[in-house]
């Protein structure tokens, strides 16, 4: 399978993205905004589109759109009179009869737009593994160096905000973070996928863990070890890569709740 260099760089971009989405997602899933990733990935599919139809990187027009539009979420919901799921849904659903038509002027409804719908982890070059391995490692570089001030967010909001924590800016970061997750995720698994893997793999550590820290710890492990076992099973099955990778995520969340329900008895 390694002899392959396809594989080898699907593997790269795969263990980037398999653990950095569960990292961002973690904050989401506590702080109830589980669908911020799929929202902000029908952004990123207007931002696609428009990539097409100027004849420049859909990835790059695809990043600054998830951008803007997890910024838009986040002022919208907290200096606006919009409710988080309103605000969510107002973006959510712009950005997909943006990119509807947009896509339409394109006309680039075809097999080339599909990859970027459900992935094509196997098309990765080189110069893409390395831009994913780059906006990873500042993604998860920036968790790290945030993640005391987001944990005492997700705890208690109004405590932190009275402690003197700039709650407002640690919103829209964590919202950008969350844009770049989804703009790196769509060559894995998807735009329409992306939040599964930011998701699932926090709710099944989220079942067996025993502390706050160690939910992130297993999030990403489960995260890493669902795209590695995904790919392999793609690559030997012959099944689609991005939706292998999910389904085996969904696999363990069962797997998680299976036995945090026979602990509990």
């Amino acid at each position: 399978m390694f002899q392959s260099e396809f594989m080898r760089l699907a593997f790269g971009a795969g263990a980037v993205v398999g653990v950095l989405a569960p990292a961002v997602g973690f904050f989401l899933v506590q702080r109830r905004q589980s669908l911020m990733g799929d929202g902000i990935g029908h952004v990123a599919f207007a931002g696609v589109a428009a990539g097409i139809l100027l004849g420049v990187s859909p990835v790059l027009t695809a990043l600054v759109a998830a951008v803007l539009g997890g910024v838009v979420v986040e002022l919208l919901r907290s200096r606006g009179r919009t409710a988080g799921d309103q605000a969510l849904a107002l973006v959510f659903y712009t950005g997909i009869a943006l990119g509807v038509v947009l896509i339409a002027q394109a006309g680039a409804l075809n097999v080339n737009l599909f990859q970027y719908l459900f992935g094509s982890i196997l098309t990765v070059t080189r110069s893409d593994l390395v831009v994913i391995v780059a906006l990873g490692a500042v993604g998860l570089a920036t968790v790290a160096l945030l993640y005391r001030a987001l944990v005492g967010v997700v705890i208690d909001e109004e405590g932190a905000r009275v402690a003197g924590v700039p709650i407002g800016s640690l919103n829209i970061a964590l919202a950008a973070l969350a844009a770049v997750t989804v703009a790196l995720s769509m060559r894995v698994v998807g735009i329409l996928l992306v939040a599964a893997l930011m998701v699932l793999p926090v709710s099944a550590a989220g079942r067996i863990a025993w502390s706050m820290r160690s939910t992130i710890v297993l999030s990403t492990l489960i995260g890493l070890a669902s795209s590695l076992c995904g790919l392999t099973i793609s690559y030997y099955a012959d099944l689609p890569p991005g939706g292998t990778i999910v389904l085996v995520a969904a696999a363990v969340y069962v797997a998680a709740l299976a036995a945090s329900t026979i602990r509990g008895r």
